[in-house]
């Protein structure tokens, strides 16, 4: 019998932080790098080491700081600031198309981090920002442009309902992202979390609080399918 091979994928060992090297061979889109928590002398280091693999490098929750760093040290990077994404490298050409709700405007960093995730990963994007149940009129008038998307992401606070009422709309895909916006008892977003959870309208998926990244990757891989 022929000896089954183990194939193991290769990673470059920092010490503080092990560097995938095949991801993008296996998912088509590189390690993004969380930047919350690391040094900038750790996030330097990173930031080398990927450009010496890949033509491109994505940093998220990165503050206007950290960004200015990056900015002098990778001089072709650019850095976008409302989503708090720092980006080396060429966009994927833009094909199909995802449209991002938020209920309201103070959504709408978390709205950005998901926009501008999607368009890197080569999705064209459509923002209707500030369409929430307060005034449902608003995204009545936006009905037939929403319904052109192949992907829906929805960003809300406070109660969350918002993503329930394009799941009983829109016959497409929806990616629900309740953010820590509200008073007292959204609690910092797990109420908007639960409502969207508990949805009763079919085709809602729901992501972790705040999660505009993880909500733009996985909406970006329904699109390009």
């Amino acid at each position: 019998m022929k000896k089954e091979k183990i194939f193991i994928d290769p990673y470059d060992d920092l010490g503080y932080a092990k560097i995938d090297l095949h991801r993008e061979k296996r998912k088509g889109f590189p390690e993004v790098v969380f930047c919350k928590g690391k040094t900038e002398a750790q996030i330097l280091k990173i930031a080398h080491r990927f450009s010496q693999i890949s033509k491109r490098v994505m940093f998220t929750r990165v503050e206007p700081g950290l960004g200015q760093v990056l900015k002098n040290s990778c001089k072709k990077g650019k850095y976008y600031k409302a989503a708090r994404i720092f980006f080396i490298g060429q966009k994927k050409r833009a094909r199909g198309l995802i449209a991002i709700l938020t209920g309201g405007t103070a959504d709408i960093p978390v709205a950005e981090e998901a926009a501008i995730t999607a368009e890197i990963m080569g999705s064209r994007v459509e923002r209707f920002y500030d369409v929430g149940v307060a005034g449902l009129h608003r995204i009545l008038a936006f009905r037939k442009k929403i319904q052109k998307a192949r992907v829906l992401i929805v960003v809300a606070g406070m109660d969350g309902v918002l993503a329930s009422v394009c799941g009983g709309l829109f016959a497409k895909p929806i990616i629900a992202v309740p953010t820590s916006i509200g008073y007292g008892l959204s609690l910092n977003g797990i109420t908007p979390l639960l409502t969207m959870l508990n949805s009763c309208a079919p085709g809602v998926a729901v992501v972790n609080i705040d999660n505009g990244f993880g909500a733009g990757y996985i909406a970006s891989t329904i699109n390009r399918l």
